[in-house]
């Protein structure tokens, strides 16, 4: 997915450490890797994935506009009641839609590297409270090294949102680098949902 007015983040299947994994590669930029699907809220279980960061962005900041950067996002969209939304959140949605053809998911839930925040720590994003991040990797301690997360979906979305989930209509790998205006490099590796 292609973001407007912005330089892309090239993907590229690869190796790293020996394993079969997907290159991110952000100068400047900001791209999501995306496969749509449709699981129903009662299919919902756990999440498994993993990814290999060698650096962290220096500067970025996933609470503030002006540096929201991460290394690695694993990204899921939500359908729902788009009806309930704010006048705020009805007009980004319309945008989104006149920009991608897509409207903006009633829900996006985030899995990030953050450089600072501690983790299980749930950011609101500050274009729009109805898109969450919540901190699964932090700090510079376990860079260079592949991380395995296990992810209870339900869970976490009612975490980061405090009511039950919609169906999860899409899965996506992010790295983006844009606002820090930096460079930043990501290896993921397979995504499971069981």
């Amino acid at each position: 997915m292609h973001f407007p007015g912005k330089k892309v983040t090239q993907y590229a299947l690869g190796e790293q450490a020996g394993r079969a994994a997907v290159r991110a590669q952000a100068e400047s930029a900001v791209s999501m890797l995306r496969q749509p699907l449709r699981i129903e809220p009662d299919q919902l279980g756990h999440l498994e994935f993993a990814w290999n960061v060698p650096a962290l962005i220096e500067g970025a900041d996933v609470g503030q506009r002006h540096s929201d950067d991460s290394p690695a996002r694993l990204v899921l969209a939500f359908d729902g009641d788009r009806s309930t939304f704010s006048a705020k959140n009805a007009m980004l949605s319309e945008l989104a839609h006149a920009m991608t053809g897509e409207p903006l998911p009633y829900a996006t839930l985030m899995y990030i590297w953050c450089n600072t925040r501690p983790v299980g720590t749930v950011v609101h994003s500050p274009r729009t409270d109805r898109i969450r991040k919540l901190v699964v990797a932090s700090g510079p301690q376990q860079l260079n090294q592949w991380l395995h997360f296990r992810r209870d979906v339900r869970a976490d979305f009612e975490l980061a949102f405090g009511e039950a989930p919609g169906a999860l209509l899409a899965i996506g790998l992010m790295t983006d680098s844009d606002n820090t205006r930096s460079s930043a490099l990501a290896w993921y590796g397979s995504i499971a949902l069981n």
